[in-house]
């Protein structure tokens, strides 16, 4: 090799070990964001757990999964019937196979509220919601149902999936945004529950209940949970670096 080449080439390397370094730390900083069992316990075990029923409802016999979902179901004949059973088991079950899907849903709304107000929070902030969304929309159908304006059948559905919960801890970030960044997902949010009812079969009584679960749960974290929250995390300002303890957030 001549002598102007060699010292073209010793020229070039630190210019590629430049290209490579930004792409490590964006590499790292996306890999940071992702749900992992150090930083976000909660949201990644129950990615996994999800994980092991949906592949149970995929592989397993028919008629197994077919009674493991009728027990789980949150509607309005399985509640009154079994309503701790149902009330703790339907949000173990994914309403379609699109597991990868609710990764992506977790990370943007789960793992951030975990990572900054810890698990226990977290837990409480997503299965609060999940109880009270199902709670409010299924109680009116059976009072409906035993005034004799709504059939019985319209107590008899599949009502499983974490949306519920999701919603509840997406409105609790979005009252933690500030100014206009708030407004914007507040819309985003708002317009994500429509597309949600709109894509779906929006004549079906199993829809709007759907939907009005949805809107429940939102607001219930943007208005019960988000104040509390931003509260939590003020006083966490106060105390200085490595004293600071866990607080209630009730």
């Amino acid at each position: 090799m001549s002598g102007e080449a060699e010292t073209m080439l010793l020229k070039a390397e630190p210019r590629v070990l430049d290209l490579a370094g930004p792409a490590r730390r964006n590499w790292r900083q996306f890999v940071r964001f992702l749900p992992n069992p150090k930083r976000t316990p909660f949201t990644f075990g129950y990615l996994v757990l999800l994980l092991g029923t949906t592949l149970l409802l995929r592989f397993a016999d028919e008629s197994l999964t077919d009674r493991l979902l009728r027990l789980s179901s949150t509607d309005a004949h399985n509640l009154w019937r079994r309503p701790l059973t149902s009330l703790l088991t339907s949000a173990l079950w994914l309403a379609d196979e699109g597991w990868l899907v609710y990764v992506v849903i977790f990370a943007i709304a789960v793992a951030p509220l975990e990572r900054r107000f810890g698990a226990r929070r977290a837990v409480m902030v997503f299965f609060s919601g999940h109880v009270l969304a199902t709670l409010v929309t299924e109680l009116p159908v059976m009072g409906l149902i035993s005034a004799h304006v709504l059939p019985n059948s319209a107590g008899h559905w599949l009502d499983i999936g974490v949306s519920y919960g999701f919603f509840t801890t997406a409105g609790a970030l979005v009252f933690l945004c500030r100014g206009r960044a708030r407004l914007l997902a507040l819309a985003a949010m708002e317009a994500f529950i429509a597309v949600i009812y709109v894509s779906d079969d929006p004549t079906t009584l199993d829809s709007v209940v759907t939907l009005l679960g949805h809107a429940a749960a939102a607001h219930f974290g943007l208005l019960f949970w988000g104040p509390r929250l931003r509260r939590a995390s003020a006083g966490r300002t106060l105390i200085p670096a490595g004293m600071q303890g866990p607080e209630s957030v009730v």
